[in-house]
Protein backbone atom coordinates (compact mmCIF):
# COMPACT_ATOMS: atom_id res chain seq x y z
CA UNK A 1 0.00 0.00 0.00
CA UNK A 2 2.60 2.48 -0.83
CA UNK A 3 4.41 4.31 -4.28
CA UNK A 4 7.94 4.59 -5.25
CA UNK A 5 9.39 6.06 -1.90
CA UNK A 6 12.17 8.37 -2.22
CA UNK A 7 12.44 9.33 1.55
CA UNK A 8 14.19 7.17 4.14
CA UNK A 9 11.99 4.54 5.59
CA UNK A 10 12.13 2.76 8.98
CA UNK A 11 10.36 -0.37 8.45
CA UNK A 12 8.92 -2.73 11.95
CA UNK A 13 9.48 -6.38 11.30
CA UNK A 14 7.29 -8.50 13.53
CA UNK A 15 8.90 -11.72 13.38
CA UNK A 16 5.75 -14.07 14.06
CA UNK A 17 4.92 -17.18 16.20
CA UNK A 18 8.46 -17.80 17.23
CA UNK A 19 8.05 -21.46 17.61
CA UNK A 20 7.88 -21.17 13.43
CA UNK A 21 10.02 -20.27 10.66
CA UNK A 22 8.96 -16.63 11.40
CA UNK A 23 12.05 -15.93 13.25
CA UNK A 24 14.89 -17.25 11.10
CA UNK A 25 13.19 -15.82 7.76
CA UNK A 26 13.19 -12.70 9.34
CA UNK A 27 17.14 -12.87 10.71
CA UNK A 28 17.94 -13.98 7.22
CA UNK A 29 15.84 -11.12 5.62
CA UNK A 30 17.10 -8.53 7.63
CA UNK A 31 21.06 -9.79 6.98
CA UNK A 32 20.65 -9.97 3.31
CA UNK A 33 19.93 -6.28 3.39
CA UNK A 34 21.90 -5.05 6.02
CA UNK A 35 25.08 -6.72 3.85
CA UNK A 36 22.99 -4.89 0.49
CA UNK A 37 22.06 -8.05 -0.41
CA UNK A 38 18.63 -8.84 -2.22
CA UNK A 39 16.12 -5.82 -2.16
CA UNK A 40 18.35 -3.05 -1.74
CA UNK A 41 18.44 -1.73 -5.59
CA UNK A 42 19.36 2.40 -6.25
CA UNK A 43 15.35 2.64 -6.59
CA UNK A 44 14.94 1.93 -2.83
CA UNK A 45 14.49 4.48 -0.09
CA UNK A 46 17.16 3.69 2.48
CA UNK A 47 15.71 1.23 4.46
CA UNK A 48 16.10 1.23 8.26
CA UNK A 49 14.69 -2.54 9.77
CA UNK A 50 13.54 -2.96 13.15
CA UNK A 51 13.02 -6.75 14.83
CA UNK A 52 10.07 -6.56 16.94
CA UNK A 53 9.88 -9.90 19.16
CA UNK A 54 11.54 -11.75 22.23
CA UNK A 55 15.43 -10.32 21.80
CA UNK A 56 16.58 -14.28 22.87
CA UNK A 57 14.80 -15.57 20.07
CA UNK A 58 15.78 -13.39 17.71
CA UNK A 59 19.32 -13.92 18.85
CA UNK A 60 19.03 -17.99 18.43
CA UNK A 61 18.64 -17.24 15.07
CA UNK A 62 21.36 -14.79 14.42
CA UNK A 63 24.03 -17.25 15.90
CA UNK A 64 23.18 -19.82 13.79
CA UNK A 65 21.85 -18.76 10.46
CA UNK A 66 24.46 -15.03 10.61
CA UNK A 67 27.24 -15.35 12.99
CA UNK A 68 28.17 -12.17 13.28
CA UNK A 69 25.33 -10.38 11.97
CA UNK A 70 25.25 -7.08 14.15
CA UNK A 71 21.82 -6.32 16.23
CA UNK A 72 21.48 -4.01 18.37
CA UNK A 73 18.76 -3.57 21.09
CA UNK A 74 16.44 -0.47 21.02
CA UNK A 75 13.55 1.73 22.31
CA UNK A 76 10.41 1.64 19.56
CA UNK A 77 9.83 5.20 20.82
CA UNK A 78 13.64 6.12 20.56
CA UNK A 79 14.38 4.70 16.94
CA UNK A 80 17.26 6.58 15.10
CA UNK A 81 16.76 8.16 12.52
CA UNK A 82 17.26 5.94 9.27
CA UNK A 83 19.91 8.94 7.79
CA UNK A 84 21.93 8.74 10.69
CA UNK A 85 21.87 5.03 11.02
CA UNK A 86 24.21 2.57 9.15
CA UNK A 87 22.37 0.10 6.96
CA UNK A 88 24.41 -2.98 8.07
CA UNK A 89 22.80 -2.04 11.77
CA UNK A 90 19.63 -3.75 12.61
CA UNK A 91 17.65 -3.04 15.60
CA UNK A 92 15.49 -5.44 18.10
CA UNK A 93 12.64 -3.98 19.81
CA UNK A 94 12.41 -6.64 22.91
CA UNK A 95 8.75 -7.21 22.60
CA UNK A 96 9.36 -9.72 25.45
CA UNK A 97 6.67 -11.78 26.06
CA UNK A 98 7.28 -15.80 25.12
CA UNK A 99 8.89 -17.68 28.30
CA UNK A 100 12.02 -19.12 27.56
CA UNK A 101 10.57 -23.26 28.25
CA UNK A 102 8.08 -22.19 25.60
CA UNK A 103 10.66 -21.87 22.99
CA UNK A 104 10.40 -25.30 21.22
CA UNK A 105 10.86 -24.65 17.32
CA UNK A 106 8.04 -26.59 15.42
CA UNK A 107 6.21 -27.10 18.32
CA UNK A 108 2.01 -25.59 18.43
CA UNK A 109 1.81 -23.62 21.52
CA UNK A 110 -0.63 -21.40 23.09
CA UNK A 111 2.32 -19.38 24.73
CA UNK A 112 3.63 -18.81 21.37
CA UNK A 113 0.45 -18.01 19.97
CA UNK A 114 0.28 -15.22 22.97
CA UNK A 115 3.90 -13.95 22.41
CA UNK A 116 2.83 -13.47 18.47
CA UNK A 117 0.41 -11.26 18.94
CA UNK A 118 2.23 -8.80 21.18
CA UNK A 119 4.83 -8.70 18.90
CA UNK A 120 3.05 -7.54 15.99
CA UNK A 121 0.76 -5.41 18.74
CA UNK A 122 3.95 -3.70 19.64
CA UNK A 123 4.78 -2.63 16.28
CA UNK A 124 1.16 -1.29 15.72
CA UNK A 125 1.69 0.69 18.55
CA UNK A 126 5.08 2.06 17.08
CA UNK A 127 3.18 2.80 13.30
CA UNK A 128 0.13 4.50 15.32
CA UNK A 129 3.12 7.25 17.27
CA UNK A 130 4.65 7.62 14.13
CA UNK A 131 7.41 5.93 15.33
CA UNK A 132 8.35 3.33 12.12
CA UNK A 133 6.94 4.06 8.59
CA UNK A 134 5.33 0.47 8.11
CA UNK A 135 4.83 -2.95 9.43
CA UNK A 136 5.53 -6.12 8.25
CA UNK A 137 4.51 -9.84 9.80
CA UNK A 138 5.73 -13.23 9.94
CA UNK A 139 3.37 -16.28 9.31
CA UNK A 140 1.19 -16.71 12.53
CA UNK A 141 -0.42 -19.92 13.70
CA UNK A 142 -4.58 -19.33 13.90
CA UNK A 143 -4.42 -22.57 16.04
CA UNK A 144 -2.02 -21.51 18.02
CA UNK A 145 -3.16 -17.63 19.28
CA UNK A 146 -6.99 -19.11 19.62
CA UNK A 147 -5.59 -21.75 21.58
CA UNK A 148 -4.45 -18.78 23.80
CA UNK A 149 -7.82 -18.11 24.63
CA UNK A 150 -8.19 -15.33 21.93
CA UNK A 151 -10.87 -15.26 18.76
CA UNK A 152 -8.52 -14.74 15.70
CA UNK A 153 -9.13 -15.20 12.16
CA UNK A 154 -6.15 -13.55 10.24
CA UNK A 155 -4.03 -10.30 10.50
CA UNK A 156 -6.20 -7.51 9.08
CA UNK A 157 -9.12 -8.24 11.73
CA UNK A 158 -6.09 -7.67 14.28
CA UNK A 159 -4.66 -4.76 12.70
CA UNK A 160 -8.53 -3.02 12.75
CA UNK A 161 -8.77 -4.02 16.70
CA UNK A 162 -5.13 -1.86 17.37
CA UNK A 163 -5.90 0.68 15.02
CA UNK A 164 -9.33 1.46 16.69
CA UNK A 165 -11.38 0.76 13.85
CA UNK A 166 -14.41 -1.75 12.84
CA UNK A 167 -12.69 -5.24 11.55
CA UNK A 168 -14.66 -5.02 8.22
CA UNK A 169 -13.26 -2.05 7.55
CA UNK A 170 -9.58 -3.06 6.87
CA UNK A 171 -9.52 -5.54 4.15
CA UNK A 172 -6.97 -8.06 3.05
CA UNK A 173 -5.05 -7.01 -0.57
CA UNK A 174 -3.38 -10.49 -1.72
CA UNK A 175 -0.24 -9.69 -4.67
CA UNK A 176 1.59 -12.20 -6.81
CA UNK A 177 1.58 -13.69 -9.64
CA UNK A 178 0.73 -10.42 -12.42
CA UNK A 179 -2.66 -10.42 -9.99
CA UNK A 180 -4.12 -7.93 -7.03
CA UNK A 181 -6.92 -9.21 -5.23
CA UNK A 182 -8.68 -7.45 -2.51
CA UNK A 183 -11.26 -9.96 -0.54
CA UNK A 184 -14.53 -8.65 0.84
CA UNK A 185 -14.55 -11.59 3.53
CA UNK A 186 -12.26 -13.93 4.65
CA UNK A 187 -11.57 -16.02 6.96
CA UNK A 188 -14.94 -17.27 7.88
CA UNK A 189 -17.19 -19.94 6.50
CA UNK A 190 -18.82 -19.68 3.03
CA UNK A 191 -22.08 -19.34 4.30
CA UNK A 192 -21.18 -16.84 7.11
CA UNK A 193 -19.26 -14.88 3.97
CA UNK A 194 -22.27 -14.86 1.41
CA UNK A 195 -24.41 -14.22 4.20
CA UNK A 196 -22.41 -10.57 5.25
CA UNK A 197 -22.22 -9.55 2.13
CA UNK A 198 -24.52 -6.79 0.76
CA UNK A 199 -23.59 -3.52 -1.42
CA UNK A 200 -22.24 -1.42 1.44
CA UNK A 201 -19.86 -4.02 2.58
CA UNK A 202 -18.40 -4.45 -1.61
CA UNK A 203 -18.40 -1.16 -2.07
CA UNK A 204 -15.99 -0.77 0.74
CA UNK A 205 -13.72 -3.00 -0.38
CA UNK A 206 -13.54 -1.42 -4.03
CA UNK A 207 -12.81 2.22 -2.14
CA UNK A 208 -9.90 0.67 -0.42
CA UNK A 209 -8.43 -0.95 -3.04
CA UNK A 210 -8.77 2.10 -5.11
CA UNK A 211 -6.73 4.01 -2.48
CA UNK A 212 -4.37 1.28 -1.52
CA UNK A 213 -3.81 1.48 -5.48
CA UNK A 214 -3.49 5.36 -5.65
CA UNK A 215 -0.68 5.63 -3.22
CA UNK A 216 0.68 2.63 -5.12
CA UNK A 217 1.26 5.53 -8.03
CA UNK A 218 -1.64 4.30 -10.02
CA UNK A 219 -3.49 7.76 -10.25
CA UNK A 220 -6.69 5.67 -12.16
CA UNK A 221 -6.98 2.14 -11.54
CA UNK A 222 -9.61 -0.14 -12.58
CA UNK A 223 -11.50 -2.38 -10.72
CA UNK A 224 -12.90 -5.71 -11.41
CA UNK A 225 -15.91 -6.40 -9.38
CA UNK A 226 -16.11 -10.55 -9.40
CA UNK A 227 -19.72 -11.77 -9.00
CA UNK A 228 -21.15 -13.59 -6.39
CA UNK A 229 -22.75 -16.55 -8.16
CA UNK A 230 -21.49 -18.11 -11.04
CA UNK A 231 -21.68 -16.12 -14.30
CA UNK A 232 -22.45 -13.33 -12.36
CA UNK A 233 -25.75 -15.18 -12.00
CA UNK A 234 -26.66 -15.23 -15.45
CA UNK A 235 -29.34 -12.25 -14.92
CA UNK A 236 -31.10 -14.01 -12.17
CA UNK A 237 -30.71 -17.63 -13.56
CA UNK A 238 -28.37 -18.66 -11.04
CA UNK A 239 -29.59 -16.56 -8.22
CA UNK A 240 -30.51 -12.40 -7.49
CA UNK A 241 -27.40 -11.85 -4.89
CA UNK A 242 -25.58 -10.39 -8.21
CA UNK A 243 -28.41 -8.13 -8.71
CA UNK A 244 -29.06 -7.09 -5.35
CA UNK A 245 -25.82 -6.61 -4.16
CA UNK A 246 -22.84 -6.40 -6.79
CA UNK A 247 -24.65 -4.55 -9.90
CA UNK A 248 -25.86 -1.69 -8.05
CA UNK A 249 -22.25 -1.63 -6.08
CA UNK A 250 -20.70 -1.08 -9.27
CA UNK A 251 -23.41 1.48 -10.51
CA UNK A 252 -22.75 3.51 -7.27
CA UNK A 253 -18.77 3.42 -7.79
CA UNK A 254 -19.04 4.50 -11.28
CA UNK A 255 -21.10 7.66 -10.44
CA UNK A 256 -18.11 8.06 -8.23
CA UNK A 257 -15.90 8.38 -10.81
CA UNK A 258 -14.43 4.96 -10.17
CA UNK A 259 -13.47 2.91 -13.17
CA UNK A 260 -15.59 -0.75 -12.58
CA UNK A 261 -15.76 -3.48 -14.93
CA UNK A 262 -18.27 -6.14 -13.72
CA UNK A 263 -19.90 -7.82 -12.11
CA UNK A 264 -18.74 -10.73 -14.51
CA UNK A 265 -17.86 -14.48 -13.32
CA UNK A 266 -14.76 -14.72 -11.81
CA UNK A 267 -13.28 -17.11 -14.33
CA UNK A 268 -14.00 -14.92 -17.05
CA UNK A 269 -13.06 -11.31 -15.19
CA UNK A 270 -9.07 -13.10 -14.64
CA UNK A 271 -8.57 -13.18 -17.96
CA UNK A 272 -8.80 -9.15 -18.46
CA UNK A 273 -5.56 -7.67 -18.78
CA UNK A 274 -6.88 -3.89 -18.34
CA UNK A 275 -7.85 -4.75 -14.70
CA UNK A 276 -5.81 -3.07 -11.86
CA UNK A 277 -7.24 -4.90 -9.31
CA UNK A 278 -10.01 -7.58 -8.72
CA UNK A 279 -11.97 -8.11 -5.98
CA UNK A 280 -13.44 -11.15 -4.90
CA UNK A 281 -16.56 -11.84 -2.72
CA UNK A 282 -14.70 -14.86 -0.64
CA UNK A 283 -11.81 -16.31 0.39
CA UNK A 284 -11.18 -19.05 -2.41
CA UNK A 285 -12.62 -17.07 -5.06
CA UNK A 286 -8.93 -14.43 -4.39
CA UNK A 287 -7.00 -17.09 -2.75
CA UNK A 288 -6.55 -19.58 -5.57
CA UNK A 289 -5.81 -17.57 -8.49
CA UNK A 290 -2.81 -15.33 -6.98
CA UNK A 291 -1.41 -19.23 -5.30
CA UNK A 292 -1.53 -20.90 -8.62
CA UNK A 293 0.41 -18.18 -10.37
CA UNK A 294 2.65 -17.42 -7.37
CA UNK A 295 2.63 -19.56 -4.91
CA UNK A 296 4.34 -18.95 -2.08
CA UNK A 297 5.50 -16.34 -3.74
CA UNK A 298 3.04 -13.70 -2.54
CA UNK A 299 2.39 -10.49 -0.57
CA UNK A 300 -0.44 -9.57 1.23
CA UNK A 301 -1.09 -5.82 2.84
CA UNK A 302 -3.93 -4.99 4.99
CA UNK A 303 -5.17 -2.06 3.36
CA UNK A 304 -7.90 0.32 4.83
CA UNK A 305 -6.44 0.99 8.52
CA UNK A 306 -4.32 4.04 7.91
CA UNK A 307 -0.87 1.72 8.41
CA UNK A 308 1.20 -0.17 6.00
CA UNK A 309 0.77 -3.51 7.06
CA UNK A 310 1.86 -6.51 4.83
CA UNK A 311 2.26 -10.45 5.56
CA UNK A 312 3.58 -13.17 3.92
CA UNK A 313 1.45 -15.48 1.76
CA UNK A 314 2.66 -18.79 3.37
CA UNK A 315 2.08 -20.39 6.49
CA UNK A 316 4.71 -20.86 9.71
CA UNK A 317 6.04 -23.91 8.40
CA UNK A 318 6.47 -26.09 12.24
CA UNK A 319 7.74 -28.84 10.10
CA UNK A 320 10.73 -27.47 9.50
CA UNK A 321 11.26 -24.78 12.12
CA UNK A 322 14.50 -24.66 13.89
CA UNK A 323 15.91 -26.40 10.65
CA UNK A 324 17.83 -23.39 9.34
CA UNK A 325 16.40 -24.11 5.56
CA UNK A 326 13.60 -21.73 5.67
CA UNK A 327 13.93 -19.67 2.60
CA UNK A 328 13.53 -15.85 3.32
CA UNK A 329 12.53 -15.29 -0.69
CA UNK A 330 8.95 -14.48 0.29
CA UNK A 331 9.29 -11.96 3.34
CA UNK A 332 12.11 -10.23 0.78
CA UNK A 333 9.31 -9.62 -1.40
CA UNK A 334 6.79 -8.42 1.53
CA UNK A 335 9.31 -5.79 2.54
CA UNK A 336 9.96 -4.59 -1.09
CA UNK A 337 6.24 -4.46 -1.63
CA UNK A 338 6.09 -1.73 1.71
CA UNK A 339 9.23 0.19 0.81
CA UNK A 340 8.76 0.28 -3.49
CA UNK A 341 5.14 -0.83 -3.72
CA UNK A 342 5.95 -3.68 -6.76
CA UNK A 343 6.73 -7.10 -6.39
CA UNK A 344 9.98 -9.25 -6.46
CA UNK A 345 10.31 -10.24 -10.26
CA UNK A 346 10.44 -13.52 -8.60
CA UNK A 347 7.10 -12.94 -7.36
CA UNK A 348 5.32 -12.83 -10.54
CA UNK A 349 4.59 -16.66 -12.27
Amino acid sequence: MTQTITRAMTVALAIGDPNGIGPEIAVKAAAQIASGGRNKHDTEPQLRLVLFGDAFVIRWYAQRCCPGFALREVQSDALPAPEASTIDMVGIVDAASLPTDAFVPGKVAAAAGAATLAYVGAALRAARASHVDAVIACPHSETAINAAGVRFSGYPGFVAQEMGMAAEDVYLLLIGGGLRIVHATLHEGIASALGRLDQRHVERAARAAVQALQLMGIERPTVGLMGINPHAGEGGLFGREDIDITEPAARNLRDEGIAVIGPQGADLLLTNPDIDVFVAMYHDQGHIPVKLRAGRHSAALSIGAGVMFSSVGHGSGFDIAGTLCADPVPLLGAIHLVTTGTVLPAQVG
